[in-house]
């Protein structure tokens, strides 16, 4: 499994691109638009990173955000598995202490088997929600518990997807299926092979984490830029060897987006800061309409949060998208840039997608 897992973890790069390029889909809706839709520009996106030569594709997971269509992430790797043929699908991530280890290893046991080889299981431990939400998750008002056991709920998931829990452990008897137990059973055929785990973060907690236990990591820059650079440091000297990685390998989500003119990226990253306002203020919808974004009236205190918010969205023409990600992966050594494409329009993501693989010269198929 090392090797086969090594390898899974460690992409290519194609054209002209530092660091292997992967995407991060929110499944977003915007306003006058459909969930319908959303996942069918899902689909489309996927499509054109197997295209393309980006390495994997991963969802997030969020719940009660109107604009946000990616709260079952099984579900959604489900369908596009069934689109695609080679891209890696992964979840970018499953909040664990809103599930049942069991359930996760279920559920991405499934998934390695309608798309053997190509299933990332990357895990969180925020609720990907607010406070309410997230008791309504986990039927519990005791939030923190979750997040400190977070550790623990990480082995347990690990051993179910080995299946190899210690005689008289109280789990020895109990395999996720599908799973490795249909291999070693008299007669299996089955594949032993498991997702490959990551550990996602927004701050130093994971990164420690995932480099003590030699796991690879993936920061969220699209949302905490100021703590990028602090918690890859941390990842890398907490790094140690392990059965799945021999050196670390840390990605990050970087928000970008590419469009045909400098004008309309502004115009379309303002409305994708204009939702981050109301959801930072706890009044989320769905993604407003850029024209509905230059006519609302920002208060000061918005508008600096917008400035604030939009100085670590890389954006404008595909040159200068280009030039903004190659600076960002010097500054940070990342092994990976995931790009999350946010804005109003379907068709908008897609086509930023498809000018920044022809900014890296990316293969065509």
């Amino acid at each position: 499994m090392a090797a086969d897992a090594a390898e899974e973890i460690r992409g290519t790069a194609h054209g002209t691109a530092p660091v292997p390029l992967s995407v991060l889909d929110l499944v977003t809706v915007g306003a006058g638009r459909t969930a319908t839709e959303a996942l069918r520009t899902g689909v489309e996106i996927a499509r054109l990173a197997e295209a393309r030569g980006f390495h994997r594709y991963w969802v997030a997971e969020h719940h009660s955000m109107p604009g946000v269509a990616s709260s079952s992430p099984a579900v959604i790797l489900a369908h596009l598995a069934a689109h695609t043929e080679r891209v890696r699908l992964g979840s970018g991530g499953v909040m664990l202490p809103n599930h049942a280890p069991l359930v996760i290893a279920e559920q991405f046991g499934t998934l390695e088997a309608m798309a053997p080889g190509r299933v990332d299981l990357g895990l969180g431990r925020a609720p990907g929600t607010d406070g309410a939400t997230a008791a309504a998750l986990r039927r519990t008002d005791r939030l923190n518990e979750g997040a400190d056991d977070f550790p623990q709920q990480l082995a347990e998931l690990i051993r179910f997807l080995d299946d190899d829990f210690p005689d008289g452990h109280p789990y020895s008897r109990i395999h996720a299926v599908p799973g490795p137990v249909q291999g070693t059973s008299p007669g299996g055929v089955q594949s032993t092979h498991r997702p490959p785990v990551w550990l996602l973060g927004s701050s130093g907690f994971s990164a420690r984490l995932a480099g003590t236990l030699g796991l690879p990591f993936a920061f969220a820059h699209h949302f905490s830029a100021q703590n990028t650079v602090p918690a890859l440091e941390l990842y890398r000297d907490s790094f140690r060897p392990s059965a799945v990685l021999d050196a670390p390998y840390a990605l990050i989500g970087v928000s970008a987006l590419a469009t045909d003119d400098e004008k309309e990226a502004r115009r379309q990253v303002l409305a994708a800061a204009l939702n981050m306002v109301r959801l930072r203020t706890g009044r989320p919808g769905l993604v407003p309409a850029p024209e509905e974004a230059e006519a609302y009236d920002f208060s000061p205190m918005e508008l600096e949060f917008v400035q604030s918010w939009n100085t670590n969205v890389i954006h404008g023409t595909a040159d200068e998208v280009r030039t903004g990600l190659d600076d960002l992966q010097k500054r940070t050594g990342a092994d990976e840039l995931m790009i999350t494409a946010n804005a109003h329009g379907g068709d908008v993501r897609l086509r930023s997608y498809e000018l920044i693989a022809d900014a890296y010269g990316l293969p065509t198929a």
